[in-house]
Order: structure tokens, then C-alpha cells, then sequence
């Protein structure tokens, strides 16, 4: 199931809305978690057992930490043995048919792959179990006592398939005390509203024009193009996966959970330093919080931090996807990020502000091609086409038809995706009784497009 469905915003999120409100507060929790366990059932059906095992061996692990008896040594096996569980099922699902090719391939040998489907959401929901046993080790919560509050913590539906990763940290406190008035859960049909507009309106059309370029011969693609059509990938995973976490987000806030950005404009970024500053917020926080600093961070010296820039970096690309594509584009910022951190930062700062938007947003638009195409001669055909190296001309009457057709959407893809309500889009304020009718346009302009439309999964639901 998902958000973009007319089934989820037309049966089953009034269903339990409905449910949820109209029941004393003991319930509200075991009203989440079976709503929960439904969502994922729908497209999960098999796979919903390694979210309950995942669920009940880290509720245990929680258990086992919680003892003031235990010696250190026992709780640090204790948390070594949850991260070899987690991690054990996560590369079992998502990371063994890639081992298995490449022994096969290095040796000879003929071993066959299981060809598993990879569970929905299983990167996401790991890395929060995972967190809730190591702050229950570190001291910074207390474990939690009830299974139903761990279980609703795990399987909470508004951010289960892709995030945000939710720390439990976070929201510890809310899984026992939350409330929600008119005003907050307004503000959650708000974020939820254009987060589906996002998702359907901008991200599913600029996706058509992707889809058109990369499904054509690189070769043959003039270099306009070849970038126009990386261009329409960015502001396609960009609008995709940014309008599902608003979608969270404003989910979360209709049941009373307050959940963290994931997003801050990223492509107004001024280095790539940055721009990972803003993309994907949760998940550099994770590593940051529970590899880089554990690394050492950047306490013990340049070589070191450097050297824990680069696994952080190679850990978020292998953490994406089982395929080399993932690890090089993992490697690329990570290198990046290593040289501003060496001297990048200092140059861009003597530069004009401008000098370093074109810097980031080229640096990451060659990095959306390696993390575009699985297979690693098609990244270089790719980039090949880009550059200008396969002999084609810059432009031809394609990539004007390409301009023409798009340029309305492709106008209203920069507006909505870089700050300029520091401009002169700033005098354009709406007065505040049109913003719910504007919203009300963006809902049923959303619907409309679902009406007609297949099957939208969200991009980074394969993660």
C-alpha cells in the first residue's frame, strides 16, 4: 500500500482516523500497531514475520540491557549480538544474491542465487531498532516495558516503508503522552496535502521525462539532452522522496507524533558538504550518531576523521542498494567531502555565493547518474553522453520539442525546490483564508491524477 493510492486516502486512512479518535487513550497504541501490521500485510504479506522477529528480538535485547546487575562485558555482547541479528537479516535479504554474484564470479563457482524479494522498508525499520538498542546500552533511554508501544515504535505505518528513520529516542516520550488539537492536526493535512502533490503532480511527471531519455540510446543523445534528462531525474527523486517524508510527517502529526525534517532545500546548497547537510537529514544523523562519532568523528586528529568520512561514506552507498553503482556513488562524495573538508570549504568561501551553488548542483547532478544506473558501462555511457565525448551535436529538434513540452513544469520544479522566498517570490504571499483553498486545489488536482493513474510506487521504497 501506499500514500499515493485512492484506497489509502479514501478507505484506509479515514478507517483509522475514525478508529483511533473515537477510542479511550489504552487504545490508541493497539489501534496503530494493527493498522500498522495491516499496511505493511498489503504489500508484505510474507514478510511481515521478519518485521515481528526484528520487533521482538530487540524488545528482548532492550529487556536484557535494563539490568543494573549485568557486568559491562555482558551488556556490550548483549548489543553486539542485537547488531549481528539486525545486520545478519538485512544483509541476507538485501545483500546476498550481490555477494553470491560476485563469488560466483571472482571463483568460478556456480552457487545460485535465492532471487528473495527485498522486504519493503527493511533499511529503515533496522536502523531504528538498531538505534533504540544502542541508546538503551549508552544510557540515553530507558528501555521500553511494554511490547505494544515497542511494536507500534517499529511498525509505525506513517514512516515504516521510507522513512524518515525515526530515532527512538525521539519519540520515546510521545509512544506514552501525546495530544493533538485542531491546530496541529491541521497542520498535519497541510504537510500531508503537499507532500501528495509533490509525489503526484510534480515528481510522476517530471519522472515521464526521465523515463523517455534514459530508455534512449546514450549514444545517440546530444549533450543538452543528456542533461536535461539527469536534470529531470534529480527533481524527480528529489519531489519523489521528499513529498513522501512530508507525507509522514504530516501523518505523524494527525496521530500526535512529532517526527524530524528529512529535507532543507536541499539544491540550494553551496557545497556538498551542504547538501548533506539538507538531503536525507535522518539518515546522515544515524550514521553521524552511531558510526562516525563511535569512529572517533573528529576527535582524534585529520587522518582519522578523514579516514571515518570515507566508511561513513561507503557504508550510506552500500546501505542504498547491493550493486557497485551504490558503492561508487558512495565513494564520490565521500572523496568530495573529504576535499572540502581538507581545503574545499576554504576556497568556496572566498567566492562568490553563486560560484558554489553551480559547484554543488554539478557535482550532484554527475552523482545522480551514478546513482541512476545499476550497471556500471551505463553510468559511463551516460556521463559520456553528458560530456559531450560520444560525437554527438549539443542540441537537436528533440531537445527543443523536450524544452518546449516541459518548460512550464520544469519552471515550476525550480520555484518549488530552492529558497525564493528570499526574492521577489517573497511579495507573492498568499492572505491567510486562501491558503486552505489553495491546498484544496492541490489536493483535488492530486486526485485527479490518481484517478487515471498505474501503479506509483515511491522511488525509495527499493531501499
Amino acid at each position: 500500500m501506499v500514500f499515493s493510492s485512492l484506497f489509502f486516502l479514501f478507505l484506509f486512512l479515514p478507517t483509522v482516523l475514525l478508529l483511533y479518535y473515537s477510542s479511550p487513550w489504552r487504545l490508541k497504541n493497539l489501534i496503530l500497531f494493527a493498522a500498522s501490521l495491516f499496511f505493511y500485510a498489503w504489500g508484505e504479506p510474507v514478510y511481515i514475520a521478519i518485521m515481528l522477529l526484528s520487533t521482538v528480538t530487540d524488545y528482548s535485547f532492550g529487556l536484557l540491557l535494563d539490568r543494573p546487575s549485568d557486568s559491562q562485558a555482558r551488556r556490550k555482547f548483549i548489543v553486539v549480538l542485537s547488531v549481528i541479528v539486525n545486520l545478519g537479516l538485512l544483509s541476507f535479504f538485501k545483500y546476498g544474491d550481490f555477494l553470491i554474484t560476485n563469488v560466483n564470479s571472482l571463483l568460478g563457482t556456480d552457487i545460485p542465487p535465492t532471487e528473495l524479494p527485498l522486504p519493503i522498508g527493511i533499511s529503515f525499520y533496522t536502523f531504528q531498532s538498531m538505534s533504540y538498542i544502542i541508546d538503551v546500552y549508552r544510557g540515553k533511554v530507558k528501555a521500553q516495558r511494554s511490547w505494544l508501544d515497542f511494536g507500534t515504535f517499529v511498525a509505525l505505518f506513517p514512516q515504516l516503508v521510507a522513512g524518515p528513520i525515526v530515532q527512538y529516542s525521539t519519540i520515546a516520550e510521545q509512544l506514552r503522552h501525546r495530544t493533538v488539537d485542531m491546530p496541529m492536526f491541521a497542520e498535519g493535512v497541510r504537510r500531508f496535502t503537499i507532500g501528495l502533490a509533490k509525489k503526484v503532480i510534480l515528481a510522476n511527471n517530471i519522472g515521464l521525462l526521465w523515463d523517455g531519455i534514459s530508455s534512449t540510446s546514450a549514444d545517440t543523445l546530444p549533450i543538452l539532452t543528456a542533461w536535461l534528462g539527469i536534470i529531470a531525474f534529480a527533481f524527480q527523486i528529489y519531489f519523489d522522496f521528499s513529498g513522501y517524508s512530508d507525507m509522514a510527517i504530516g501523518l505523524g502529526l494527525m496521530f500526535g507524533f512529532r517526527f524530524s525534517e528529512n529535507f532543507n532545500k536541499p539544491y540550494a546548497a553551496r557545497s556538498i558538504t551542504d547538501f548533506w547537510r539538507r538531503w536525507h537529514i535522518s539518515l546522515s544523523s544515524w550514521f553521524r550518531d552511531y558510526v562516525y562519532i563511535p569512529l572517533g568523528g573528529n576527535r582524534r586528529g585529520a587522518w582519522i576523521q578523514l579516514r571515518n568520512i570515507m566508511v561513513v561514506w561507503l557504508l550510506t552507498g552500500f546501505w542504498h542498494g547491493a550493486s557497485w553503482n551504490f558503492l561508487l556513488w558512495g565513494l564520490y562524495f565521500g572523496v568530495i567531502l573529504v576535499f572540502e573538508k581538507w581545503a574545499g570549504l576554504r576556497l568556496l568561501s572566498k567566492l562568490p555565493s553563486w560560484v558554489g551553488h553551480i559547484y554543488a548542483i554539478l557535482l550532484i547532478l554527475i552523482g545522480w547518474v551514478l546513482f541512476a544506473f545499476d550497471e556500471l558501462p551505463a553510468v559511463g555511457r551516460y556521463l559520456a553522453a553528458m560530456m559531450g565525448m560520444n560525437g554527438q551535436a549539443w542540441v537537436d529538434s528533440g531537445t527543443g520539442y523536450l524544452l518546449y513540452t516541459n518548460a512550464i513544469l520544469l519552471a515550476v520544479l525550480v520555484v518549488a525546490s530552492l529558497p525564493l522566498k528570499y526574492y521577489f517570490v517573497v511579495r507573492l504571499r498568499f492572505a491567510a483564508y486562501s491558503r486552505p483553498a489553495w491546498h484544496a486545489v492541490l489536493l483535488l488536482l492530486s486526485i485527479a491524477y490518481l484517478v487515471d493513474a498505474s501503479f506509483n510506487p515511491f522511488l525509495y521504497f527499493r531501499f
